[in-house]
């Protein structure tokens, strides 16, 4: 989400989100986060054994036979993961080997529909986006699959647990009362819109597989609620009832909708399809050609060129599903009117939210928001027309992206720097089990598979069970995105490991992402023993003043906590936020490590990694500050250099922070834990313990003055008073060094205690300036 945003704040408009834009002041970063409560996955079925298959002299009988063997291998396991980490929400894998089952990620192919699905027959030679398949359900999971699916859950573990889990969500959604009306922040509906989606795809799902009609009437009751249909009403009695002057939800209602109408298609009566079909036009595509046709002012701008983000890939979804699934029966013309203005707007703006190297335009956790939009209307539009219309390709590099958020995965949850965003409800990773598909990117599948927001409806279509291998296997420890906008790197020890060590550092631009980032060039998280050392607050509140007003240098946004750069992990000058205007260079190389067949990795000796960024240009020779709303003062001569380098070294088991910076002001390195912090003696080391577990932070080589100390996560009594206060960061201590204006290098060198090794083990390693880092220096 976004609100108004002027990359250089040269104009007052109105905000192209609508009235204030985003609202919720959930702050689901790494640190105070809303935990979840643990879900297993499944016990350890057994290792797997190759299946025996009688040799043939006819070569595609090898061929099926080889698959055969491929995949029995792979359900002989049964799921891969054993289980989910309750904090972290991710898999926890068992530390073996397995060659049968853990080989090069595969699509296999074959024609036995006990182990794939069958061949879409709807196959038009002239697509078109309002030509639509005969034959109903026909958004994301026509009849040809329905009818295989029963026999596949037979034979797929991760069909069978998935669609366990499905029934049992949807049990569960069957004894809440229907999803009540609630208004947050002034301007929207986005959680009860999303909780509803959810719960009518799981209807729906359980309906199809059953007939059993209480599904059918439960989704109906849920239906009746949001139009207002029941007792007490459902938000305002006009066409504004789904709150279009923030039309995420708008359009996540409309999708709920279209799945309802066209999966219970032909379970409803006339009288109810009817119901459903003006309740979607009434409160949701008419407010959509509204929207389009620059005739609400409260509504408008995320259809306009360069909103590469969420925004319009959910909102292009909703009005999408919803006109496909009503095509034949609308007398109105308003789904062919529709299809004419998403589809190609769709291309111009929602397939470009990827940059060249896969990043999601926004963050990491909008990411999900936005390919889950991406992907319904993609699948929607295949399924429905047979083709996606470029929306898959007019983007070569969209098929990066899912790569993208296998990177920015650590064993401590996400790289999740800048806003979280809204709870995601029906929103999910799930797009990585479509983009498999598409893409011919079998990992995509294998990493999402295991992830603990697989098992849904999406998941049940999307997935391809005749795919085999493990995603790790080939599969490099380290990436590094450097398109200009992003400029991000990702290294780790394993892939497997629940304990292994994982940082992720970054630089890029501080504009350009729908102001949804922080000032925050340098910034950087450590996981290593099962638990985050170093990591992110999150977002702010997102009702606060001016939080969402622009990404200009003295937009209000910059005068919270969360969102200034002392609340970032990397180097204060004078306590000043970073400059908006940005541009830094980076460097990078790697040992180029994968990932073998085993979980259990074994890193070489010589493995290693290093980024390093130089963020000069993110600190002022003359500084633009907001002092107060609408006051600014300049502030002369801060820094004229400074350049932070990452590197992995003895063998992945120590990570090396180390800049070099050159200020004629006070200069603090800051990183933000919530570990129990001790500070020796001395001052040179401090000990961080959280649990059993422990980490050692050294400072090495320190200039003058040097030492740490700690501070609350709270701004500094001379920042600027925000127009709202600051979320509170209960448990969190802020390591700090403190230096007086001057040219310094600070290395410091954190050792995660590993179990079992030993004090000598650890290296401390020579001081070499970063113009001369290589892979093998410092070591």
């Amino acid at each position: 989400m976004a609100s108004n945003y002027d990359a250089l704040g040269s104009q007052t408009r109105n905000s192209p989100y609508g009235s204030g834009d985003p609202y919720y002041n959930e702050s689901s970063g790494y640190i105070t986060p809303a935990r979840q409560p643990k879900k297993t996955i499944s016990k350890w079925v057994k290792f797997g054994v190759p299946v025996a298959v009688n040799a043939s002299a006819s070569s595609s009988a090898a061929a099926s036979a080889a698959a055969t063997s491929a995949i029995g291998a792979k359900n002989d396991i049964g799921l891969f993961a054993t289980a989910t980490d309750s904090q972290y929400l991710v898999p926890i894998y068992p530390m073996t080997t397995n060659t049968a089952a853990y080989t090069t990620p595969t699509f296999v192919s074959t024609t036995d529909t006990n182990l794939a699905w069958p061949q879409d027959p709807f196959q038009p030679s002239n697509p078109s986006p309002t030509q639509v398949r005969s034959d109903r359900p026909r958004l994301i999971a026509p009849t040809y699959m329905w009818d295989s699916l029963p026999n596949l859950i037979k034979n797929d573990p991760y069909l069978s647990s998935w669609n366990n889990t499905i029934f049992s969500n949807a049990t569960q959604y069957m004894a809440l009362p229907p999803v009540a009306y609630f208004l947050d922040g002034g301007n929207g509906i986005l959680d009860p819109a999303r909780e509803i989606k959810q719960r009518v795809k799981a209807f729906s799902y359980a309906y199809r597989l059953t007939n059993d009609t209480k599904w059918l009437d439960r989704t109906y009751v849920e239906l009746q609620n949001a139009a207002g249909n029941l007792t007490g009403g459902w938000g305002p009695d006009n066409s504004t009832k789904w709150n279009p002057t923030h039309f995420l939800d708008t359009a996540e209602l409309t999708a709920a909708y279209a799945i309802a109408y066209d999966w219970l298609y032909n379970a409803w009566t006339p009288a109810q399809r009817s119901s459903i079909m003006t309740t979607m036009i009434t409160y949701g595509l008419n407010n959509g050609v509204i929207a389009y046709s620059n005739n609400d002012p409260g509504a408008y701008g995320w259809w306009h060129t360069a909103t590469e983000g969420n925004w319009n890939c959910v909102c292009n979804n909703g009005l999408t599903m919803g006109a496909l699934a009503i095509l034949g029966d609308d007398t109105t013309g308003i789904a062919t009117q529709l299809l004419a203005l998403t589809v190609p707007n769709a291309l111009q703006n929602c397939a470009f939210a990827p940059s060249s190297d896969g990043t999601w335009s926004e963050t990491a956790n909008y990411w999900y928001f936005g390919t889950t939009g991406h992907a319904e209307m993609a699948s929607s539009l295949l399924t429905a027309t047979g083709s996606s219309y470029d929306l898959l390709s007019v983007n070569p590099d969209f098929q990066l992206t899912g790569q993208y958020h296998m990177y920015a995965s650590g064993p401590g949850s996400l790289f999740n720097y800048g806003d979280c965003g809204p709870n995601k409800y029906s929103t999910t990773a799930n797009a990585m089990m479509f983009y498999g598909q598409q893409y011919n990117m079998p990992q995509y599948q294998l990493f999402q598979r295991d992830q603990f927001d697989a098992a849904e409806p999406w998941s049940m279509f999307w997935y391809n069970p005749a795919v085999t291998g493990a995603f790790w296997d080939g599969l490099a420890l380290d990436h590094f995105f450097d398109n200009s906008t992003d400029q991000w790197g990702s290294m780790r020890s394993s892939w497997t490991d629940e304990n292994a060590l994982y940082v992720a550092v970054k630089a890029g631009t501080l504009q350009g992402h729908q102001t949804h980032n922080d000032l925050d060039c340098g910034d950087f998280v450590v996981d290593a023993l099962g638990v985050r050392w170093f990591g992110e607050l999150g977002s702010g509140d997102y009702n606060s003043i001016g939080y969402f007003s622009n990404d200009s240098q003295i937009s209000q946004r910059w005068m919270y906590y969360r969102k200034m750069t002392e609340g970032q992990n990397t180097i204060l000058v004078n306590q000043q936020n970073q400059n908006v205007a940005a541009a830094p260079t980076v460097t990078y190389d790697t040992s180029a490590t994968v990932q073998g067949s085993s979980t259990v990795m074994n890193v070489p000796s010589n493995s290693s990694a290093y980024f390093i960024a130089d963020l000069s240009s993110a600190y002022f020779d003359v500084y633009v500050c907001l002092c107060s709303y609408m006051e600014v003062a300049l502030m002369i001569n801060r820094s004229t250099s400074f350049s932070r380098g990452v590197h992995l070294i003895n063998g992945r088991k120590q990570v090396l922070i180390q800049d070099e910076i050159n200020a004629s002001a006070s200069v603090m390195w800051r990183a933000h834990t919530n570990a129990t912090v001790s500070i020796s003696s001395d001052g040179f080391t401090a000990t961080l313990t959280i649990g059993s577990a422990s980490t050692t932070v050294q400072l090495l080589n320190p200039p003058s003055g040097a030492t740490f100390t700690t501070m609350s996560a709270v701004r500094f009594t001379s920042d600027p008073t925000p127009p709202q206060p600051d979320q509170p960061n209960d448990g969190v201590t802020v390591l700090v060094i403190s230096l007086p204006a001057g040219s310094y290098t600070l290395e410091v060198l954190i050792n995660p205690q590993w179990p079992g090794m030993t004090s000598s083990s650890y290296t401390t390693p020579g001081s070499v300036p970063l113009s001369q880092w290589s892979l093998t220096s410092p070591s």
